[in-house]
């Protein structure tokens, strides 16, 4: 019996693969028909197949000829997923060594722990942010560029308290030349117990003993308790105003000061780090004295965050990385500060000084000795109190 199917034979013949195909074999009384033309198929006799394969054919695989439309939907998706793997772990990776970078490079130098007789601490998280006049890193050329002098150690040439919390933030300036009591203190390098020196100028504490004390003196006389402290000095100020292209400001006036160095035009204009640090220096030749300075320093905070806390920065890295390395190089904070307490900080401050809080200088009853300026006391209490119960701040200044 022969296995193979009809038409086909063991030794090659029949009408298989190359072979011819035999004339059809007439019924009883009929002429016999040509065969067809070899790979045509009528139409009533289709086999079944789609119209674009030509039938038999050597070596031809049924479909072949390729899709026009490429490949089916099932292996587009496939390959989708598999680039947006590969996207979603380079940024992952970026990330993570993004953070490291930047958390090796903070300087936790300020040890809060010797703070003694602290506040109980009320909701939300207290900032001071200080402004220092360090020379650090400073060439001779530098200082005289940026008209730094050539002062050893450093002061204080602007403080901020920066409250954020649920019920909005609020930035509160201390005057540099507000009239304080400076309590009993630790010493932050030989641990001994100093006595109070009385009542001076805030910037006086920390003359006396840097951070440490400049935290005891505002908790001291705030009842206010500080979680965070970050300082950074005139170099890495300008730095961080080049860094980032300049930053636009409207000058309301003329503006021209030998102490500060300022020389500025009225009207829009960017300001570099050289001129940048003139304008929040500045205090002679205004009218307010250091609360017209309190103010532009606000003023400045304001145009900086705006321009810095945006898409072309943030998602540039030619610039993001500058921007980061010039702060962070230069950027002093407290040893528990974490690179999210210091975006936490970052970004309210750009609510603030972007009209999203509440800015303000400590409340402001008059003078005081030796041309320094005395505190509302009353208001003090009031906003200190809406500050620790984290409510929305009534006081004005």
């Amino acid at each position: 019996m022969n296995d193979w199917p009809q038409g086909w034979n063991a030794d090659g013949g029949g009408y298989g693969r190359g072979g011819p195909r035999p004339a059809q074999q007439p019924a009883h009384g009929m002429q016999p028909t040509a065969a067809p033309p070899y790979g045509h198929v009528p139409p009533q006799q289709s086999q079944g197949y789609d119209d674009r394969y030509d039938g038999y054919n050597t070596g031809q695989v049924y479909g072949g000829g390729g899709d026009p439309q490429g490949p089916p939907a099932p292996a587009r998706r496939g390959r989708f997923k598999r680039i947006l793997v590969t996207v979603l772990i380079v940024l992952l990776l970026v990330s993570v060594g993004t953070y490291f970078w930047a958390d090796s490079k903070l300087r936790r130098e300020v040890d809060l722990s010797i703070v003694k007789d602290r506040p109980e601490a009320g909701e939300g998280t207290n900032y001071l942010i200080v402004g220092s006049d360090s020379r650090e890193g400073l060439s001779p050329e530098d200082q005289k560029r940026l008209h730094t002098g050539k002062v050893e150690g450093k002061r204080t040439d602007s403080m901020m308290i920066l409250h954020v919390g649920a019920n909005g933030n609020t930035m509160v300036s201390l005057p540099r030349d507000s009239y304080v009591t400076i309590p009993e203190f630790t010493g932050s390098e030989s641990g001994k117990n100093f006595p109070s020196p009385g009542q001076a100028k805030l910037n006086a504490s920390y003359s006396t003993d840097g951070a440490p004390l400049l935290v005891r003196t505002v908790e001291f006389n705030t009842g206010l308790k500080i979680d965070h402290y970050a300082e950074i000095g005139f170099g890495g100020f300008a730095e961080i105003v080049d860094a980032v292209g300049g930053v636009e400001m409207d000058i309301p006036r003329d503006l021209k000061e030998k102490n500060s160095g300022i020389d500025l035009k009225k009207g829009r204009q960017t300001l570099d780090g050289e001129q940048a640090l003139a304008f929040v220096r500045q205090r002679y030749g205004l009218a307010g004295g250091d609360l017209d300075r309190t103010k532009n320093q606000q003023k400045f905070l304001s145009a900086l965050a705006s321009q810095t806390a945006t898409p072309s920065t943030v998602l540039n890295p030619f610039k993001l990385y500058p921007v980061m390395g010039a702060g962070l190089d230069t950027l002093i904070v407290d040893e528990d500060m974490s690179l999210f307490d210091l975006a936490s900080m970052f970004w309210a401050m750009k609510d603030v000084t972007g009209g999203g809080g509440k800015q303000m200088n400590m409340p402001i009853a008059g003078p005081a000795p030796g041309g320094s300026l005395k505190w509302d006391m009353p208001k003090v209490k009031q906003l200190v109190s809406e500050l620790k119960n984290d409510d929305p701040v009534t006081v004005t200044d």
